[in-house]
């Protein structure tokens, strides 16, 4: 599995040095989380743990790899020897894909020996944070597309193969109706569509021809692409001409054209009256050319009578913010069944993560199955919903609301079982349903490109004074002499 060695180096000088100290049964927890949402939003689609699952079912270090460990004259033969056998067998907790998620939350948990937290750090993250990166911009084009259909465009920019295949099903999570990817669609059902470049009109002598024999080839899916030349001049009357003369005789009156440059606004209203004027009211129009959110909104303002965006470059990289800040940071070690918290201070504060095992809960209004705000707790924590809860900004803490009347949620679920996939992965279709369920679950204002409303990830008093005490106690650490 060439995966194995999909880490960063230190990581494998790490994991030799606990194996040389003596450390390589300890036992400790990590969460996987993120910081801030890409592009100033409200909220994430979390994405990728089918991908993780697979990983640590396959993960194994074969005899080249380890051949390349010992060439580095780093590693230890007992350590090399290790990793021969090397399997993995902690527990995972993770939340669902499609899950809405929200900054300083445990999207994913690990409880292993410390060798192998430490080796699965970076595939992990790999994982998470680009699905989870590429979910999230389809989302926000999705919905600024208000209700017309998008499709990923994006193999050819996308950065590398599995970028281009993984993010096409992370698109898909997201909310786009299909791809142009044929391999995503072999590999992860994530439906392919295509129409035609301009080299095919280019090769026959007219464009007339061109589009004659595109339709007669593909009558029920005849998509023209009218921009080679000149769209309102050629292009569209060429259009109608096909449509006519090839489609109507077969009983076919739907069909389509996309405009793939110039001033899409202006074109697309132009297109549409000529059209119209022809008959031809069913024939839609779809566009591209560097489209994102932005764009779309911004024809939809001027009102362009679009009926579909296909969307490549800026989704398939998220090019306006294309990182995902995703971390994994140890939060406790477990001594004898007993989990001893751990936090690291940071001069940043959105550094300092929670420490300790803990639950997340997503509280819900009863009247309107809205979400409230999601709350994190103690592990050992129980909580009864049907008593008041108070709540309170972490950072702001005189910032307080107490609720009544709310049903809770518990936001994990087990993946991994010493080593044992526990967890039925849903179809892709199932992750969409899910992602569009919690989506509703969502108040608009969360949802909102521009400026939305900030959504509470708050902290049980008992794990805030936790987290404050350790860092007050770290804080003024000193070394002894």
């Amino acid at each position: 599995m060439r995966e194995a060695l999909l880490v960063d180096f230190y990581e494998l000088t790490m994991a030799n040095g606990y194996f040389e100290a003596g450390k390589k049964d300890e036992v400790a927890m990590f969460d996987l989380y993120f910081r801030s949402v890409p592009d100033s939003g409200g909220y994430v689609i979390c994405a990728g743990l089918e991908q993780v699952v697979h990983y640590l079912q396959n993960l194994r270090f074969d005899d080249n790899q380890i051949e390349y460990l010992r060439n580095k004259k780093l590693f230890s033969e007992r350590f090399l020897c290790y990793l021969k056998e090397f399997r993995f067998t902690g527990d995972v907790d993770a939340v669902k894909e499609g899950s809405v998620v929200f900054p300083n939350e445990p999207l994913l948990t690990v409880t292993t020996t410390l060798i192998e937290a430490q080796l699965i750090e970076t595939a992990l993250l790999l994982y998470i944070n680009h699905q989870s990166l590429i979910a999230t911009k389809a989302q926000r084009i999705v919905r600024s597309a208000e209700g017309r259909s998008v499709f990923e465009f994006g193999t050819r920019r996308a950065h590398g193969s599995d970028a281009a295949v993984l993010g096409a099903r992370a698109a898909y999570i997201g909310g786009v109706h299909g791809t142009s990817c044929a391999l995503a669609d072999i590999e992860y059902l994530v439906p392919a569509m295509g129409t035609m470049a301009h080299s095919w009109v280019q090769l026959f002598p007219t464009e007339l021809e061109a589009f004659f024999q595109y339709a007669k080839t593909y009558p029920r899916s005849t998509t023209l692409l009218v921009d080679t030349y000149n769209v309102l001049q050629s292009g569209i009357p060429n259009a109608i001409k096909t449509v006519q003369a090839v489609l109507w005789p077969l009983g076919i009156k739907k069909a389509k054209i996309r405009i793939d440059s110039g001033d899409l606004a202006y074109l697309a209203m132009e297109s549409r009256k000529l059209l119209d004027h022809a008959g031809c009211q069913d024939v839609q129009i779809l566009v591209s050319n560097s489209l994102d959110e932005t764009s779309i909104a911004d024809l939809l303002r001027q009102g362009a009578p679009i009926d579909g965006f296909g969307v490549g470059e800026r989704l398939i990289t998220a090019k306006s913010d294309p990182v995902f800040g995703g971390v994994y940071k140890l939060v406790a070690t477990v001594e004898e069944g007993k989990v001893i918290p751990k936090i690291k201070i940071s001069e940043n504060p959105d550094k300092i993560p929670t420490p300790g095992a803990k639950r997340w809960m997503r509280l819900y209004a009863t009247d309107t199955k809205k979400a409230i705000a999601d709350y994190l707790m103690d592990a050992s924590e129980a909580l009864d919903s049907s008593k008041p809860l108070t709540l309170f900004d972490p950072v702001h803490t005189w910032k307080q609301k107490t609720i009544t009347h709310y049903t809770a949620k518990e936001m994990r679920v087990p993946i991994f079982r010493k080593g044992q996939l526990v967890y039925a992965l849903p179809s892709l279709e199932e992750i969409r349903a899910f992602r569009q369920t919690e989506l509703d679950s969502m108040w608009a204002e969360v949802l909102r490109l521009q400026n939305p409303h900030k959504y509470y990830v708050d902290l049980s008093l008992s794990l805030w004074t936790m987290k404050e005490t350790m860092i007050q106690t770290h804080r003024f650490h000193t070394v002894e002499e």
